[in-house]
């Protein structure tokens, strides 16, 4: 296989951005995406569309925050749907999955947060 081509955007809103990511994905054509900041539910994510330019999709959602995804022209196999090691976490922040012998990971954990909030210590 020849080098594969990875990419990640902090897309900011999967629906607000969508032309501008179905425009990208038919010029840039990488092989693999991963995705932060969707958005959206799984249901409500955009797979139909971004099928419909070869990749397949793998999406962790939640309403209108946070929201993790890994799109690929290669089938994804062994997915797992948030961080490992801590089965009450119930955000989406977290995908992973192995394509074409590679484990590829998207990750959303910006830190916009002082140090002394709850969110800190969660986010490391």
């Amino acid at each position: 296989m020849a080098a594969m081509k990875i990419a990640t955007w902090n897309v900011n809103s999967i629906k607000a951005r969508l032309p501008n990511v179905l425009e990208w994905l038919k010029g840039a054509a990488p092989d693999v995406v991963l995705l932060q900041e969707t958005k959206t539910v799984a249901e409500n994510f955009p797979a139909l569309e971004i099928e419909d330019l070869g990749y397949s999709c793998a999406v962790v959602g939640q309403k209108s925050y946070n929201g993790v995804a890994i799109l690929s022209k290669f089938p994804l196999t062994d997915i797992v749907e948030g961080l490992p090691g801590d089965a009450s976490d119930e955000q989406a922040r977290y995908i992973e999955a192995t394509i074409a012998g590679i484990r590829v990971a998207s990750i959303y954990l910006p830190n916009g947060n002082p140090t002394d909030s709850d969110k800190f210590p969660y986010k490391l």
